[in-house]
């Protein structure tokens, strides 16, 4: 290992789709640490749908070595990051494992929401920031124009900026030397108690949990007895190494380096992102800041759509689990739907890739009910309850008061935007606290909205109406009163518990209408008439009707007396009504999705 005065560590923040893992690929391949027969795109993305959709999910870590001009050798550590808010607490546990970040900004798209937001963190961990403006390349690149915002907007110096193209490589070099330069060696001392954070895991099915790590002071290696800070759980660490794409196992990892454990831990739920380590015999005096549980903000429940599929998703689960310790899911039933989870989510992408996941790596095929968010509720008798599910709902007569999550949104958008988007805004019952014009074509909107609201296609609707030029970030803020409404959905008068949702009742008959809707267009039609209707309460507030299908019983009466015709009609008449008493309404999967769709 490097002496610390030659180690970097830094890490690559961007706005999602700019570019940070097509520029970690380009900086293995200069560094030849794997072999042109083992290398493909994304080399850092280990799953399926993160080189589909083009993001990262999970943050990597890959140790580079790196020859200067002047020959001296040095060890970079380079943490990759999520670009995604969904997944912010993560980026903020890989900015804080580093001294440094490459800021990178697409030359021909400028400073966008994320860029901000993730530049504002790494200047809260005190990060030596280096511009990067990427995709050179591109016949729509604006080098002056970004150039000026990193000036005006962002406060940086634009004489510092590194011009790359992730793409060809123009410029990754020159890129080695600026990290080298301008990024300061890690400090700490290895002879001090062992103080190390947590920034990622990942499970292996022979080895259990393989512990990504920054090590602040002191050493660790093979043999020691470490202790984790919140649990205070003891492990016997088996192996010790660095990420050059595979494990690479070495003597010890000492203050400074990035690196990873194994110690024979079972359940990755023990180990928590931000979490510190240390020597049981010899511990730390106080942990590393920053450390706080991940709480989910979306629920939903997930059900098969063969019930007899159920124990495979349990299993599917407790596998997915391993891999992800942000999920949170607990045992959950539906007279519709039989049994099922409920399910807490760090947000909507996660919920996406956590449903893709599932009927990919598993072959399941699930039904997913409508995403809901958690509300705080005041009884009557003064007692508080969280609740995130239409079905713990309590009889409104009880409620003293209720209150919904709250979030801050940041959108930047070419001027001529703004007027659909603060229209949108609106709609969701945006608060508009702030309008800043960037430069001469850009604007900064700020505004407090339900975060209930943002979950209903507000993201594609936003892009739909700035043509994607728009670019969106939030964070959450508190909890603010609300009137909030129980919507159930009645199929011939029988409530469906899987399609019930909580909403705001000044939304709630646009919701029930559109959910009937949806539901007409999908249930096929049977041989009687079906009433679909949406209510609060006993008050219903929307309805359509699917007619029965008609069998012509008087086609083979020739000629004779009316009454003969009358006689057949009657009878097919009293047949449909018991039909309709005892006739069950088939609800296609099809028809469950419809309704979590919204407008197309």
């Amino acid at each position: 290992m490097s002496a610390p005065k030659n180690i970097r560590n830094f890490c690559i923040i961007a706005h999602i789709d700019h570019g940070k893992s097509t520029l970690a690929d380009r900086f293995i391949e200069k560094a030849m640490i794997i072999s042109e027969r083992d290398y493909k795109d994304q080399i850092l993305d280990s799953m399926d749908i993160e080189r589909e959709r083009g993001i990262t999910i999970k943050s990597q870590a890959v140790t580079i070595p790196y020859k200067s001009k002047d020959g001296t050798d040095y060890t970079l550590n380079l943490v990759d990051t999520p670009g995604h808010v969904d997944f912010a607490y993560e980026v903020s546990r890989a900015i804080s494992s580093c001294e440094g970040a490459l800021l990178l900004i697409d030359a021909s798209q400028g400073v966008e929401a994320q860029t901000l937001a993730n530049l504002y963190m790494a200047l809260e961990y005190d990060l030596e920031i280096i511009p990067v403006i990427n995709k050179i390349d591109l016949p729509s690149a604006d080098i002056p124009m970004v150039k000026h915002q990193i000036d005006n907007e962002l406060g940086l110096d634009s004489g510092m900026v590194s011009l790359v193209s992730a793409k060809t490589g123009d410029g990754v070099a020159e890129l080695f030397d600026a990290i080298v330069e301008f990024i300061p060696p890690p400090e700490g001392d290895k002879k001090e108690p062992l103080r190390a954070l947590i920034f990622d895991s990942h499970y292996d099915a022979y080895r259990g949990v393989i512990v990504h790590i920054r090590v602040f002071e002191g050493e660790l290696k093979a043999g020691d007895t470490i202790k984790l800070w919140s649990s205070g759980a003891a492990y016997k660490v088996e192996e010790a190494g660095v990420f050059r794409v595979v494990l690479d196992k070495t003597d010890k990892l000492s203050a400074g380096d990035v690196g990873y454990f194994i110690a024979g831990i079972k359940t990755i739920s023990d180990i928590r992102v931000g979490d510190t380590v240390t020597n049981a015999a010899k511990p730390c005096n106080e942990a590393l800041d920053g450390f706080r549980e991940v709480k989910p903000v979306v629920f939903s429940s997930i059900y098969p759509v063969d019930s007899n599929d159920y124990n495979e998703l349990l299993n599917s689960m407790e596998k997915l689990k391993l891999n992800d310790a942000s999920l949170v899911y607990e045992k959950d039933a539906s007279v519709a739907l039989g049994f099922g989870f409920r399910c807490g989510f760090l947000g909507l992408l996660h919920l996406e890739v956590v449903q893709e996941r599932l009927e990919r790596e598993f072959g399941l095929s699930i039904v997913l009910t409508a995403p809901s968010v958690a509300y705080k509720i005041e009884m009557n008798t003064g007692e508080k309850v969280v609740i995130d599910n239409p079905s713990e709902y309590p009889d409104p007569v009880k409620i003293e008061s209720t209150e919904e999550p709250f979030i801050r949104a940041e959108i930047i958008c070419p001027q001529e935007y703004i007027g659909p988007i603060i229209n949108l805004c609106l709609e969701k019952r945006g608060v508009q606290t702030s309008l800043n014009y960037l430069d001469e074509k850009r604007v900064e909107l700020i505004y407090e909205m339900p975060l209930a609201d943002v979950l209903f296609e507000f993201y594609d609707r936003l892009k739909s109406v700035s043509r994607g030029y728009a670019s969106f970030d939030y964070e959450m803020i508190d909890y603010r009163a609300t009137n909030l409404v129980k919507l159930e959905i009645l199929i011939n008068g029988d409530k469906v518990d899987a399609l019930s949702q909580l909403v705001f009742r000044d939304s709630a008959t646009a919701r029930a209408r559109l959910a009937c809707r949806k539901l007409k267009e999908e249930i096929p039609r049977h041989q009687f008439k079906i009433a679909l209707q949406g209510s609060i309460g006993s008050q219903i507030i929307a309805r359509e009707t699917i007619s029965a299908l008609r069998k012509d019983v008087t086609a083979k009466c020739y000629g004779g007396d009316i009454s003969r015709k009358r006689k057949l009609l009657e009878k097919q008449k009293e047949g449909k009504k018991r039909m309709k008493m005892v006739g069950n309404v088939e609800l296609p999967q099809k028809a469950f999705l419809s309704v979590l769709k919204t407008e197309d």
